[in-house]
């Protein structure tokens, strides 16, 4: 068949896809083959260790409020206590037990080995590209440098791909299919296809349900890539050969590797997932095991398993709790586990890669749309038969944007405690408070804490140092441990910007704002003056506010506050500073922020910044016709 003749779409192959309840439902208890060994001790292990610790944490806090009785204040500084203490503890519990299986080099799940030789192939997978108002060029140059990674494996005719499209922008629509079918010409010998969809619902999740209720009868596996996605051939393959392999597993995914970053932020975000990345990911994979998350790209499905299971439900409820599920891959994943399949992430298996958000506005933007996505999850917890580690998911997720407000909480009632004693006009700083209660307990719960809070970044960093490839990657030791600290200062000061904006964000979800869908910015992120002045001006008001505030309480109390007061005055010039690309490419001549990937990039993410730069505006020229629908 030549590209002329061939259809946008292949022939339909039905398949049925019900609609989940999460009023009804049973955990299906089947054995799971592809399930290690020992999960029992091993999720002990988590719990027990982070029980242990709060517990202990918290009993030394009550014994310092004790004093005279808890009142009101009191109370709630030991409710909002626990559970932030909780959320670092376990965070450490797992980046520990990863650590270990770093140094140690465990060989990966699902008999998935990198050094071996390429499995062959007997099934026909499918690669879906869902899109929405994306650069077309530069969403067809990374495609087309998958699909060539493809074809250099040999089993490149085991694929096909699939643009979704649920662009409304006419002139970006247009651009789409102009692009489609010059990557078309380029690439005679693959089967592509594109489907523009007129109704939108449901957003990306309707997207792929709408591909497997009409095609995915035809493809035993099929592989969801985000615009940003770059996957090697490699990787594909042995995907796909795993699954294959493994008859009760619907779900595998690998460790994506934030890329091609040129801004101050995103080399940072690229440096602290490359070197953070491994530590945690094999730690959550060691207790999560056949009961995994699923991060929506760059991960197998098997389709019987997604078309019986991930139907998703209408949630009820008031506004924006209600209507489509927004965050959708933690609700499928637990509905896919409850059908009784396993779901496994492989963090050893690397070519796997995503871009991260230019600049701090952007994933703040990004952030507050997941919010709404994720807080919608209060709604599935109570959904009958999920399993335990699915519903410990939810609450992670929930977790990550209440912990914002509730810092904020913890903060706010630290000074109201020491102010409602009078400690401040006897000069005393809160600290000074609190040690003068019982010195020894504050600094040992502080301390605790702040081991607990940094050992997963020291942790990567050693773990880093043991890798002869990782160390060279991270610019050697001296540069790696620069970078160490350029980022964790960073972080301190972005780190009240964001508190900030996503206890907003929050407030907003609440009140019943949505968040609506637009479409990420994958540019360098410039921002002018006046961009920085609209987003951050109430930043910059509130640290103004608390600073003189504080000041006029005790210079005490302003100088103890002076790390979240810096970091909201001083918001504008701090975004702007980590936005900048000059800066960035700096600290990259340097060998600052360095990654493997940017020391020695791999050949998939070279062809594909070689077909992005030579990608333009295509001529307007009558293309062939497109399935819609």
């Amino acid at each position: 068949m030549s590209v002329v003749d061939l259809p946008a779409m292949p022939e339909t192959s039905p398949v049925q896809m019900p609609i989940q309840s999460l009023r009804e439902g049973q955990l299906t208890t089947r054995p799971l083959p592809s399930a290690p060994t020992g999960m029992a001790w091993r999720r002990a292990f988590i719990v027990t260790t982070a029980a242990v610790l709060t517990i202990f944490a918290t009993y030394q806090i009550w014994w310092l409020l004790r004093i005279g009785g808890i009142d009101l204040l009191e109370g709630l500084l030991l409710l909002v206590f626990v559970p932030l203490f909780a959320w670092i503890v376990q965070s450490f519990a797992s980046s520990l037990a990863g650590f270990v299986l770093v140094l140690m080099k465990r060989p990966a799940r699902l008999g998935i080995d990198p050094q071996a030789p390429l499995p062959t192939l007997n099934v026909r997978t499918a690669l879906l590209m869902p899109t929405y108002n994306e650069d077309p060029e530069r969403l067809l140059a990374g495609l087309q440098a998958i699909i060539e990674s493809l074809q250099e494996t040999g089993r490149g005719d085991h694929f096909d791909l699939f643009v979704l499209s649920d662009t409304r922008d006419a002139d970006i629509q247009r651009r789409e299919v102009i692009a489609f079918e010059r990557l078309r010409t380029a690439m005679p010998q693959a089967r592509l296809y594109y489907r523009l969809r007129e109704d939108n619902h449901e957003r990306k999740a309707g997207n792929i349900a709408d591909w497997v209720r009409r095609w995915g009868g035809a493809y035993p596996q099929f592989l969801i890539l985000d615009a940003d996605s770059l996957m090697t051939g490699d990787t594909l393959v042995r995907l796909a050969a795993a699954m294959a392999a493994n008859d009760d597993v619907a779900l595998v995914q690998t460790l994506p590797v934030i890329v091609n970053g040129a801004t101050v932020f995103a080399r940072m975000q690229e440096f602290s997932g490359r070197m953070y990345g491994p530590v945690i990911a094999h730690g959550v994979a060691w207790w999560h095991g056949a009961e995994s998350n699923y991060w929506g790209h760059n991960a197998l499905i098997r389709t019987a398993a997604f078309a019986a299971h991930g139907g998703l439900p209408e949630l009820q409820g008031h506004t924006p709790f209600r209507g489509a599920v927004l965050s959708h891959d933690f609700v499928e994943a637990a509905l896919i586990r409850r059908g009784g399949w396993a779901l496994h992430m492989v963090p050893t298996l690397e070519g796997s890669y995503e871009e991260g958000p230019p600049t701090l506005t952007d994933m703040l933007v990004r952030d507050r749309r997941w919010c709404q996505g994720n807080l919608q999850h209060g709604g599935v917890l109570p959904a009958r038969g999920l399993h335990w580690v699915s519903r410990w998911h939810l609450l992670i997720g929930i977790g990550h944007y209440l912990t914002a407000p509730l810092w904020a909480m913890l903060v706010l009632i630290g000074l109201a405690v020491p102010l409602q004693h009078g400690a401040f006009t006897d000069g005393l700083s809160p600290a000074e408070y609190w040690m003068a209660i019982d010195d020894g307990r504050f600094l040992g719960v502080f301390v605790l804490t702040m081991v607990m809070l940094f050992a997963p970044k020291i942790l990567g960093y050693i773990a880093t140092l043991a890798d002869a490839r990782m160390r060279r990657g991270a610019g050697g030791a001296l540069r790696g441990f620069i970078s160490l600290l350029i980022e964790n200062v960073l972080a301190a000061l972005m780190a009240p910007i964001t508190m900030y904006v996503q206890s907003r964000g929050v407030a907003e979800v609440l009140a019943g704002r949505d968040s609506g869908w637009d479409a990420q910015r994958r540019d360098d992120g410039r921002q002018t003056w006046g961009d920085l002045w609209r987003n951050y001006r109430g930043t910059t008001l509130l640290g103004v506010i608390m600073g003189l505030g504080a000041w006029m309480m005790s210079p005490g109390l302003a100088l103890w506050m002076s790390p979240m007061i810096v970091g909201l005055v001083a918001s504008i010039p701090i975004v702007r500073l980590t936005s900048s690309r000059r800066v960035g490419l700096a600290l990259r001549r340097a060998g600052l922020f360095s990654t493997p990937e940017e020391h020695s990039p791999p050949e998939v993410l070279v062809r594909a910044a070689a077909l992005r730069a030579e990608a333009h505006p295509p001529e307007v020229v009558a293309p062939s016709p497109v399935a819609h629908g």
